[in-house]
Order: C-alpha cells, then sequence, then structure tokens
C-alpha cells in the first residue's frame, strides 16, 4: 500500500515547520513508516538551488528565473526522494511544494497560479499530494513572530505577503485537497485541526 503524502503549507512565520514535525512525530507515534522533507532543497542538488533563491545577494533574480528554479529543485526531490518513498509505503511530510510556487511566484509575482499548475501537474506531472495542510494567517502578525530571516523571498514586505496569502486562499478554493487551518491560535489547537485533517486521509 502507498504511503499518504501530506504537504504543509503557509505564508512565511505561519508555523509550517512547527507543524510539519508534529505530524511527523505523530504518524511515527502510530508505528507508520514516515519522512519528512522541505521545499526548496531536501535532496544535495536542491539544497544548492535552495542557496541561490534564498541569497539576498540575487535581488535582481525575475519571477519566472524563481518559477524553474523552484520547480528544477521540486523535479529531483520527487523523482529521488518522495515517489520513490511513497512507493514503498512510506508516508511523506513535506515544508511546502508546488502549491508555494502558485502563490508566491504564480499570484504574488505574477506569473499566474495558471501558468504554476500547468507545469506542475501537467507537464512536470509531480505527485499530488492526498492533503495540504494550509496555515492561514494575516502576514502582519506573521511577521511580528520570532524567527522571521532576513532572505530574499522574506524581504520583500508586507503588501507581497499579503499577496501571497491571497493567492493561497484562491488556491484553496479550487483544490478539494487544501484544507484550512487558522493559524491565528495557540499552537495545540493549530495542530489538533491539522490532525483532523490528516486522520480523514489515512
Amino acid at each position: 500500500m502507498p504511503g499518504r503524502f501530506i504537504v504543509v503549507e503557509g505564508i512565511d512565520g505561519s508555523g509550517k515547520s512547527t507543524v510539519a514535525a508534529r505530524v511527523v512525530d505523530e504518524l511515527a507515534r502510530r508505528g507508520r513508516k514516515v519522512l519528512r522533507t522541505r521545499e526548496p532543497g531536501g535532496t544535495p542538488l536542491g539544497e544548492k538551488i535552495r542557496a541561490l533563491l534564498l541569497d539576498a545577494k540575487n535581488s535582481e533574480m525575475v519571477p519566472f528565473t524563481e518559477l524553474f528554479l523552484y520547480m528544477a529543485s521540486r523535479a529531483q526531490l520527487v523523482d529521488e526522494v518522495i515517489r520513490p518513498s511513497l512507493q514503498k509505503g512510506v508516508d511523506v511530510v513535506c515544508d511546502r511544494y508546488y502549491y508555494s510556487t502558485a502563490a508566491y511566484q504564480g499570484a504574488a509575482g505574477r506569473v499566474g497560479i495558471p501558468v504554476v499548475l500547468s507545469v506542475a501537474e501537467k507537464i512536470a506531472r509531480f505527485e499530488r499530494p492526498d492533503l495540504v495542510a494550509l496555515l492561514d494567517l494575516d502576514p502582519a502578525v506573521a511577521r511580528r513572530r520570532e524567527g522571521i530571516r532576513d532572505d530574499r523571498v522574506e524581504s520583500k514586505g508586507l503588501e507581497y505577503q499579503k499577496r501571497v496569502r491571497a493567492g493561497f486562499l484562491r488556491l484553496a478554493r479550487r483544490d478539494r485537497r487544501v484544507r484550512v487551518i487558522n493559524a491565528d491560535r495557540p499552537a495545540d489547537e493549530v495542530f489538533e485541526d491539522v490532525r483532523k485533517a490528516v486522520d480523514r486521509v489515512l
């Protein structure tokens, strides 16, 4: 039986990495084989691409360059890690996936959400997740949280992050796999809603 593919999405500062780690711990506690990975990155080649994408010195990078670099990192991750793991019955929990590219480069970068989804789903034929837990949070609240880095993406400002959030919510309206979770609550309450969503796909 193939593993389940669970993606955690949201704007910077929404708590994705913390939730992804807790999902992994919960699945392992239940005795399931589980692997955690992230985007961009997750492979040696992908981590090199990640460094290019997040380096604040690369401020001249245009949205279409971002799009194809993210897709290149993702193609390596899907082929090298995600698809083989799922086929072996291992659950995969991924911190970001092509929904982020659709929200950041597609919506906020104005490449267009349909363009991103076409590349991801029709051309590259990336694995589709069983669940996308979208942690929804006001960008102004997110920016006040600790741990926000000053990398190239996060330095684009509040208005950019607002466009990203709007893009995520547009994706949620068109894709039944996306479950919107209110992230402006105590961490345990947020995780409980995520856990319930995970239960429905197991």
